[in-house]
């Protein structure tokens, strides 16, 4: 049912389109994907919340429909860089490599998603619940000019979703937490000839970050993620050579399981401090929850099955790093993620695509979609 040539001539010409993030403009993208989705006769909206960073909502509605269900990839890609042999633009084929910018991350998802719709609507499917479509703007940048205010803002709705912006089939149900923050510590200046008359901020914070690396602390485990992390990601004190560090502040990186919180690291972090000194303060930068669905939830067996049906490989996974989903937790939205880029080419010079991946993952969605139970 999936027609090989328009969905090849779709994603060369969704390369094209420029929508590198920096400097942000997803307008060319935006409007074409509205435009294809417009004349398949889908209802269409494009938020704008800053000039030229454009999303895309469109529905499917089937009548009577009491749920609905939502499929989004993104609009947007990092820069290309100058590093590149292929042009980042041309979607070059080589075998069954399709070369461009975004080829991966993440327009071959877009692509087969635009041809599914394609296909639902050609064959007249009926579904049993109303299908959004929600291609977004400024993932590559934290999604606050895309997914967050279309959820915050209640523009976008839907009773569980399914994140396209993975690789290889692969599907997503488990992430870990992330928190940010950067540890200050104070100390006494003195002249650096007699340190004991002065109290050494750097030597405290490198006690510190010492005792939290060497730390095993694991309250909850994941069969898909590895163990909970902490990264040293910034270290900066003292004011001369000769001075006796007064400061010295770092910044830690932690990533944590489901079934763990931010509250029980910031205690373990203070516990630690106390240790060494009273004299400090920590500032939290960011914090994003981890999550976890159940593998027995209709829409991770509703894909695991369209993939098995199509005897395609799948591979249910984890992800250590931050994604989108957990924006959907906060709304109390199920959702997991997959996708049909290719593993490791993300945000490289010579992106490239497989066409194999790109054909059959149209192929699922058009096999998840029909068949998923909301």
């Amino acid at each position: 049912m999936v027609n090989k040539k328009r969905l090849l001539k779709t994603f060369k010409k969704l390369i094209s389109l420029d929508s590198q993030n920096p400097p942000g403009d997803e307008t060319k993208i935006a409007s074409f994907v509205s435009g294809y989705l417009k004349l398949l006769g889908l209802k269409v909206k494009t938020p704008t919340f800053k000039k030229n960073r454009v999303n895309v909502l469109a529905t499917l509605a089937s009548k009577g429909a009491k749920k609905s269900l939502l499929l989004t990839p993104h609009l947007d890609t990092v820069p290309a860089g100058n590093s590149w042999k292929h042009s980042p633009w041309n979607a070059k084929i080589i075998g069954d490599k399709i070369f461009g910018l975004g080829s991966t991350d993440c327009k071959c998802n877009l692509a087969c998603l635009m041809e599914a719709v394609s296909v639902l609507v050609e064959k007249k499917i009926k579904l049993d619940y109303n299908l959004i479509f929600a291609a977004t703007a400024d993932e590559e940048s934290g999604s606050d000019l895309g997914l967050v205010p279309l959820l915050e803002k209640n523009i976008l709705k839907a009773d569980a979703a399914v994140v396209l912006d993975a690789d290889d089939f692969e599907i997503v149900i488990t992430q870990k937490g992330l928190m940010h923050l950067k540890v200050k510590i104070f100390g006494k200046k003195a002249h650096g000839a007699y340190p004991w008359l002065g109290i050494n901020a750097i030597d405290i914070a490198a006690a510190i970050i010492v005792d939290l690396k060497k730390q095993s602390k694991i309250s909850a485990k994941n069969k898909y993620l590895h163990p909970p992390t902490v990264n040293v990601g910034t270290i900066h004190g003292g004011d001369k050579v000769n001075v006796v560090s007064g400061w010295c502040e770092f910044e830690l990186d932690f990533r944590f399981l489901p079934g763990s919180t931010e509250k029980e690291l910031l205690n373990n972090l203070e516990e630690t401090i106390r240790k060494y000194t009273k004299n400090f303060k920590i500032e939290i930068q960011g914090i994003q929850d981890p999550y976890y669905i159940d593998p027995s939830h209709s829409l991770v067996s509703g894909l695991v099955l369209a993939m098995q049906n199509l005897k395609i490989k799948h591979r249910i996974s984890g992800s250590e790093g931050a994604t989108v989903i957990t924006f959907f937790k906060k709304r109390n939205i199920p959702a997991v993620a997959t996708g049909f880029g290719r593993q490791g080419c993300a945000h490289i010079a010579d992106e490239y695509a497989s066409v194999k991946n790109l054909y059959n993952g149209a192929r699922v969605l058009v096999e998840f979609l029909k068949n998923y139970k909301s």
